[in-house]
């Protein structure tokens, strides 16, 4: 985007009248919609938001919520900065049980109020409708104005590294699990259960992550769901044309009905996936290998299944040049990839892992530190979580919950001892 809002911050500031009264000037936060709004029912042609981080209002049937995260419980004075695209423009705003309207006027340079509200602490949302009979109106940002000296607003607060498309994805968060060191390991195994009705469009269910790639279950569409492994290439870069022949990834093998190609955009390298639909509540289980072929390159394979099957589908088995290496960086994570959609709760089960040293050992993972991107790091977005219960992980995010879990804890769950991997190596797909 090329328009970029700036939030500012105006410290408080305590001035003497003539006759000595102290008087406490208000903090001011200007929250852009560009990086904090979301339409409540969003569809793939919702062209509301514009590139320049404008919102332009023309359907009173459509109700655009606007999050912010406060620090503790406050009065808010809440004023719109925006404009009527005609002769007359009510917005009409719902805070809680609370119901609001504010009037716009055609000057490009003006700020509507529209009143003073009791906040907790915690994220608050501010629903914006345009009245019946309204003319389209045109929205830049959320003020929002308080006296309480330490409050603190969080919030998507500018597009500095493209922050108003990564905010509005939401936080990733992730577990780096504790593997046994000095020892060569060649199978990465987990599980992932996706609770009912957490799993809306855009997410990224991220089950054997490792140095080098990752393996999951993504929900692309209404009707599309997808298996994904990909390795990337040794050469960096986000445009897989570059990539030079001698770095390229291999597909050395793919299972049926799966879909093999070069990625771009978020580093390059091989893609591969199967479009299968997997259900919520339903357990499935991730098996990964990695071989070094002692010829200076590694090969990776992962395979996937229903547990209550026990059968194995083979996914993919990529060559990775100038890697000659054992697994290592097991992780699995959980993002959303659909900036429609940030404003939706997904969640997940991760449970069950096991690594398998080249001895045919198998070693039980019941540690894991858990971590988030920039995006929760910043503080750009709080509605992140992850821990353990149980006898399995879980992963959190999205849908602006306010009980956030601290980043970089560690956690450890219940010993899965009596489930370890039973697998017929040798009816294995290939």
């Amino acid at each position: 985007m090329h328009f970029r809002f700036i939030a500012s911050l105006l410290l408080p500031m305590i001035a003497t009248n003539a006759i000595g009264v102290s008087i406490v000037h208000a903090k001011q936060w200007q929250v852009p919609v560009a990086g904090n709004a979301f339409l409540a029912n969003p569809n793939t042609h919702d062209r509301s938001l514009r590139r320049d981080g404008r919102l332009i209002m023309r359907d009173p049937g459509e109700t655009y919520s606007v999050f912010f995260h406060v620090s503790s419980e406050v009065q808010l004075k809440l004023s719109i900065d925006g404009r009527t695209l005609g002769d007359n423009s009510t917005i009409g705003v719902t805070i809680g049980d609370r119901m609001l309207d504010c009037d716009l006027v055609a000057s490009p340079k003006s700020s509507a109020a529209i009143g003073t509200v009791r906040a907790p602490s915690g994220y608050l949302r501010v629903d914006l409708q345009l009245t019946d009979g309204s003319d389209p109106a045109q929205i830049e940002q959320l003020i929002v104005e308080a006296t309480s000296d330490d409050l603190q607003l969080d919030f998507v607060k500018n597009n500095d590294g493209n922050m108003f498309y990564w905010g509005r994805r939401g936080p990733s968060v992730h577990l780096a699990y504790r593997i046994p060191r000095n020892v060569d390991l060649k199978y990465a195994y987990s599980e992932i259960t996706v609770p009912v009705g957490q799993d809306p469009i855009g997410s990224y269910f991220m089950a054997n992550g490792f140095g080098e790639g990752y393996f999951g279950m993504q929900v692309n569409s209404e009707t599309e769901r997808r298996v994904l492994f990909s390795v990337w290439s040794p050469f960096r870069t986000d445009d897989p044309s570059e990539i030079p022949k001698e770095d390229r990834v291999v597909t050395l093998s793919k299972g049926t009905d799966v879909i093999a190609r070069d990625f771009g955009n978020e580093g390059s390298g091989g893609q591969s996936f199967l479009r299968y639909e997997w259900k919520a509540g339903r357990t499935y289980q991730f098996l990964t290998e990695v071989v070094p072929d002692g010829s200076g390159n590694t090969r990776y394979t992962s395979w996937f299944g229903d547990k209550d099957t026990k059968e194995w589908k083979l996914i993919a088995s990529f060559q990775r040049p100038k890697t000659d290496k054992h697994l290592s960086g097991f992780h699995s994570f959980l993002e959303n990839f659909s900036p429609a959609l940030g404003h939706v709760q997904r969640s997940a089960q991760y449970g069950n892992q096991w690594v398998c040293d080249t001895q045919g050992n198998w070693h039980e993972v019941t540690a894991a530190k858990f971590t988030g991107d920039n995006t929760a790091r910043g503080r750009h977005r709080l509605d992140f979580a992850g821990g353990s219960d149980g006898e399995v992980f879980y992963l959190k995010n999205g849908g602006f919950f306010s009980d956030a879990v601290e980043l970089d804890q560690r956690f450890q769950r219940q010993s899965t001892a009596h489930m370890q991997p039973d697998i017929d190596w040798q009816n294995l797909p290939r």
